[in-house]
């Protein structure tokens, strides 16, 4: 197979040539956890790609509910963007420091909502800067615009889907966290979590996808994907610590013509924040050959 690489991920030399096109929207949508010690805000004042806006993955969130970065309502999200002067149609490259953490959560969310044209760009801002391309520290402002969603629900699961998919074994459940924290070797970054995962998940540490932040061929891909014991044929739900790196198992999933996926919002935060969901601790079972 050739090295070819996902039509969803875009390279730096691709988006500096389109830098300043009027249907480009860039979004910087950094997210850190505490253990990282890197402060996305503060990053993003000293220096951005030229006309970025910052998403902030926390607050274009429903806060009804006490789990973090909740999808938001349709309606919500579209005032929300429209005011960062985003609409459905335009061209959407999102990215974040490290380069394939946070960003694809931003590029599915966008893409359940409607819009088609979501791309994340490989190698991050930590990318850009050590190649000594352009930044700049203005907040760009932008006309706000009207984004008109078209909500895609069944690519979004909750707790009770969640529970019936359990039970069931009907999808393949694929978990972004890290090996440790998936066997219950590792705490819970989150107070009041349990530890362990789900009964019948196979492991998929979020790392796994990227070099240096750049993401893998798609026959890396799809390697890794089915060493994990995931089979491509059949449908999957992608699960994480709290709905955000779920995404980067959904982008590779996507990059390789996989559409049967859906997305487990609530994630570990709220199967593991809970004393009456099922939990199984150690290794996954060996991948049967």
């Amino acid at each position: 197979m050739s090295e070819e690489k996902s039509r969803f991920v875009v390279s730096a030399d691709w988006l500096q040539a389109e830098l300043g096109k009027p249907d480009l929207r860039l979004l910087d949508a950094s997210f850190y956890l505490p253990a990282q010690k890197r402060d996305a805000d503060a990053e993003y004042a000293a220096g951005h790609i030229p006309g970025a806006i910052r998403f902030d993955q926390d607050k274009i969130a429903d806060h009804s509910v006490p789990l973090p970065h909740t999808i938001p309502s349709p309606d919500l999200f579209a005032i929300e963007v429209g005011k960062l002067g985003i609409e459905e149609k335009d061209r959407i490259v999102v990215y974040d420091g490290i380069g394939m953490f946070a960003s694809p959560r931003v590029w599915w969310l966008f893409r359940v909502m409607g819009a088609r044209n979501v791309y994340v760009l490989d190698g991050g801002l930590d990318g850009w800067k050590s190649e000594g391309r352009p930044l700049e520290t203005n907040v760009p402002h932008y006309e706000p615009k009207v984004f008109r969603p078209t909500y895609d629900a069944s690519r979004v699961v909750n707790l009770d889907t969640m529970r019936d998919i359990v039970a069931s074994g009907a999808l393949q459940i694929a978990d972004a966290r890290s090996a440790g924290r998936f066997a219950a070797l590792e705490p819970e970054p989150r107070a009041g979590m349990r530890s362990g995962h789900m009964p019948g998940a196979r492991n998929l540490p979020s790392g796994v996808f990227a070099n240096q932040g750049r993401f893998k061929s798609l026959p890396e891909l799809q390697q890794t994907i089915e060493d994990a014991g995931i089979d491509l044929s059949k449908p999957v739900v992608t699960s994480c610590g709290s709905g955000i790196t779920a995404a980067i198992i959904t982008l590779a999933l996507e990059s390789l013509g996989h559409t049967d996926n859906k997305l487990y919002d609530g994630s570990w935060s709220e199967w593991g924040g809970r004393d009456d969901t099922p939990i199984i601790t150690g290794p996954p079972e060996p991948v049967k050959a």
